[in-house]
């Protein structure tokens, strides 16, 4: 049985942090260490995902303006081509998704909806926990 993004999330939780697209780059920064967290969606109305703001993006965006970018809306250095994922996405294919696209972190939606996030983190613990078992059910198999 495959593990899904829906097992992980209801071990975890739900909870997302978000901002609005016009959240200053310096208050987007301020909830990344407030929360210490290294990626916030950025949401619009009806809590549709418009944007994904990271880590990288405010290093890209001081590195490029300087200081002067801390008072620009976070809209203008986010992500807006945000990969997703839903409930019934296996740990595999969020694995192959993260490492072929170079990111660490996936929002999840349901109907058009961002229901909850999943960071590399949740994935290597995963998947982590899935080598243990085999390797249980291997030192089981020879002791019996």
């Amino acid at each position: 049985m495959s593990v899904t993004v829906r097992m992980i999330l209801d071990e975890k939780g739900r909870n997302v942090v978000t901002l609005g697209p016009t959240v200053t780059l310096g208050e987007a920064a301020a909830t990344l260490h407030q929360n210490k967290i290294g990626a916030v969606v950025v949401v619009g109305m009806e809590n549709r995902i418009v944007g994904i703001f990271t880590e990288r993006d405010l290093a890209s965006a001081i590195g490029r303006m300087g200081a002067q970018a801390l008072e620009l809306p976070v809209s203008k250095f986010m992500t807006a081509n945000v990969h997703r994922c839903n409930e019934d996405s296996t740990v595999n294919e969020l694995m192959e998704l993260m490492s072929s696209k170079r990111f660490r972190h996936v929002p999840v939606e349901s109907d058009s909806k961002l229901i909850g996030i999943i960071s590399i983190g949740d994935v290597v613990k995963q998947r982590i926990r899935e080598v243990e078992m085999e390797a249980e059910h291997i030192k089981a198999y020879i002791a019996g």
